[in-house]
């Protein structure tokens, strides 16, 4: 969870920490299930997590990045 989403620190780090995937989790879950997360992470997915054949925010992340310059060259009248 990120900070900025909490009107104040009180509330935050009331359940900073509580919601962590983890390896664990992955195993215990419905085999097949995908990870998406928009990035950066801040704790909620760990890093043993990432080579998960499920796990697509890097990938998500990765295509983000042409979505975002397709829309600048778009609004800029660059295309």
């Amino acid at each position: 969870m990120h900070f900025e989403r909490f009107e104040n620190s009180e509330d935050y780090e009331k359940v900073k920490g509580a919601y962590i995937i983890n390896r664990e989790m992955i195993n215990r879950a419905k085999k097949g299930i995908i990870i998406l997360h928009p990035l950066p992470r801040v704790g909620e997915i760990s890093t043993d997590v990432d080579d998960y054949e499920g796990a697509a925010y890097f990938r998500q992340a990765h295509n983000g990045l042409y979505v975002r310059m397709a829309l600048l060259a778009l609004i800029t009248g660059r295309t």
